[in-house]
């Protein structure tokens, strides 16, 4: 295959020319708008690497679309994995949630090895469009996080595991009114209710948590995966998990936190929603704020994957460095989750790629091709 007269988004810039696929990867890169015999013209449209996703909890919208309202795992698994196709992501980590809420009237019961089961499979029998790996949400608050983070193991090729603690009132429901409106927006939870549950958590926290902490570490190490932290929010927090050894922050929610990942050597994700709406729908951090400063590495889609080529765009508006801003969303998400063969658009990586074309600011994926095979 030949994808040509394509404006190429490089490593180190933008090129006019071609690219050549054999075998699945990518052969040979030239210069120039010509279009060989038997070649795409992609009629000057952008093509980038395929979009690489570390934290989406897109599959659990389509497991559960409404409160308490469960579809069929496979069903959802597929419909989850067309949709990231058409968004242009050809490598996914699917989020999953251990330790569960089981007998609240909030979020999943234990449900994370049960699904990465029937992910797996489909995968096995070559079903899916995506690049599916697992990533491991492991929630401190929690009676059962030890017991289902004992179901997997090394051959479940467990991609990241990510230290949650959503204590109310700390990281990123700090305060209790935002955490309110949630609640009771998607759970339709009463005040006594909600009450109830801050309680609960509180106690979870103060029995658990450090021995929980410890456990999440072990799990990472024992599954080969790198471990990520979430919502740090004061430079103790930061400091704390650089002990611990992650080199990963997603969603830092202030600028304190977001420097001390930077003075740490971790790599900051932010959101996509937030960098595109301008804002945290939480009242934390703007994402848009943390790329000013410099302190934005990896933009993850979170719950909306078809913000990812919308990130883009903004942040190369930002920067005025587009394959800066591509990186954010490819090269860089691979290289942090180990992945030395994708990510980019170099001899030898694999031919995951999509054509975008800008309508204005409007960027519309076109075409998305994983392997050289299209798939959107």
């Amino acid at each position: 295959m030949c994808l040509a007269n394509a404006r190429l988004i490089l490593p180190d810039r933008v090129m006019r020319g071609a690219v050549h696929v054999a075998d699945g990867r990518v052969v040979d890169i030239t210069e120039g708008d010509q279009v060989p015999s038997g070649a795409t013209d992609l009629e000057g449209d952008l093509l980038l690497p395929g979009f690489v996703e570390l934290h989406t909890d897109n599959l659990e919208r389509h497991i559960e679309p409404r409160p308490g309202v469960q579809m069929p795992h496979g069903s959802a698994i597929l419909a989850h994995d067309g949709e990231l196709a058409s968004c242009g992501i050809t490598t996914v980590f699917d989020a999953l949630r251990v330790g569960s809420a089981a007998g609240t009237s909030t979020g999943f019961g234990e449900y994370a090895r049960a699904v990465a089961t029937e992910i797996l499979d489909l995968r096995a029998a070559k079903m899916l469009k995506v690049r599916h790996l697992i990533h491991l949400r492991a929630e401190i608050c929690s009676d059962s996080l030890i017991s289902e983070f004992d179901a997997f193991g090394p051959e479940d090729r467990v991609g990241l595991v990510s230290m949650m603690d959503h204590t109310p009132g700390q990281r990123q429901f700090r305060d209790l009114d935002k955490l309110r409106e949630y609640y009771t927006g998607k759970y339709a939870m009463s005040e006594v209710e909600f009450v109830a549950h801050i309680a609960v958590q509180h106690e979870l926290r103060a029995r658990v948590g450090d021995a929980h902490e410890q456990a999440i570490v072990a799990a990472a190490a024992r599954l080969g995966a790198p471990l990520a932290s979430h919502d740090d929010t004061t430079a103790e927090q930061v400091a704390h998990s650089a002990r611990q050894g992650i080199r990963l922050a997603e969603f830092p929610t202030t600028v304190e936190a977001a420097e001390a990942c930077r003075d740490a050597g971790q790599q900051i994700i932010m959101g996509a929603p937030n960098l595109v709406r301008g804002g945290s729908h939480s009242g934390n951090v703007s994402a848009g704020d943390l790329a000013e400063r410099g302190l934005l590495d990896i933009v993850s889609s979170d719950y909306v994957p078809s913000l990812l080529v919308g990130s883009v765009v903004r942040l190369a508006r930002l920067w005025d460095d587009l394959p800066r801003a591509v990186a954010t969303v490819t090269a860089a998400p691979a290289d942090a989750a180990r992945l030395a063969d994708r990510g980019r658009i170099a001899n030898g990586a694999l031919a995951d790629l999509q054509r975008v074309h800008l309508l204005g600011e409007l960027p519309v994926i076109r075409t998305v091709w994983r392997g050289g095979v299209q798939i959107a």
